[in-house]
């Protein structure tokens, strides 16, 4: 997934559509933060906790995948 967020960023100096690869760092940061709350902080031992965070960042990426796309439309 980093490698991907990396590929995505030197897309966007290429020239390539910068919401498009905005929206992809987003989504893998957003897959990157799942895996961290689940495997490396134990939380899927906890589903109700679990299930808590993934709303809260899921909720907060929507936000910043709006504020991020909007002012380019």
């Amino acid at each position: 997934m980093s490698l991907a967020s990396t590929v995505a960023a030197f897309s966007v100096s290429a020239g390539l559509a910068g919401p498009f690869a905005g929206s992809v760092i987003l989504l893998l940061a957003y897959l990157k933060a799942r895996v961290v709350l689940a495997q490396y902080l134990g939380l899927s031992a906890a589903p109700f906790w679990y299930r808590g965070f993934k709303l809260v960042i899921g909720g907060y990426m929507l936000l910043l995948l709006s504020l991020y796309v909007i002012p380019n439309l």
